[in-house]
């Protein structure tokens, strides 16, 4: 198997030059896209939460990434429904909340991996949401620049 990196780089490199995505299925059973992912996710708070089932971090290793990579390749892994909690908002209402179990979290973690690495190449640089370093805040600063120098350019022909 090649290595996480090699892979999301071509992966990057093909999006970037708009080629085709051909097979991405059988990246799902490379065992080091999974411990990649395992290293972005294991310290979240969320991590230790059992979702469904009482999985949680502390039951992972590479045995268990073999089981779900073999369950991926026949085809047989399915995804649990979330667990269904409440936490309550400032106003005092209540707002829904899932929890998944740890393998889902860990297989979507693996797939967004995937699919980030082909289609960020390609998205606008004026695209804020939900990119990596990038939200509300670089939005808003942005179009406080932009506006900002527009507004000079105006008032500098204008008079």
């Amino acid at each position: 198997m090649q290595n996480a990196e090699t892979v999301l780089g071509v992966l990057r490199e093909r999006g970037r030059k708009g080629l085709p995505l051909t097979e991405l299925y059988r990246q799902l059973f490379n065992p080091q896209l999974y411990l990649l992912a395992y290293g972005r996710i294991y310290a979240n708070h969320g991590a230790m939460t059992p979702g469904v089932t009482q999985e949680t971090v502390d039951g992972m290793s590479l045995d268990k990434i073999g089981r779900i990579i073999d369950a991926m390749r026949h085809e047989r892994y399915r995804f649990s429904p979330a667990k269904r909690v409440y936490i309550p908002k400032k106003n005092g209402k209540m707002r829904p909340l899932g929890l998944p179990t740890w393998s889902d979290k860990l297989v979507g973690e693996v797939v967004r991996l995937l699919l980030e690495s082909y289609y960020e190449p390609s998205f606008s640089d004026r695209s804020h949401g939900f990119r990596p370093g990038r939200g509300c805040h670089t939005a808003l600063r942005e179009v406080a620049n932009t506006w900002r120098t527009s507004r000079n350019y105006y008032r500098a022909f204008s008079t």
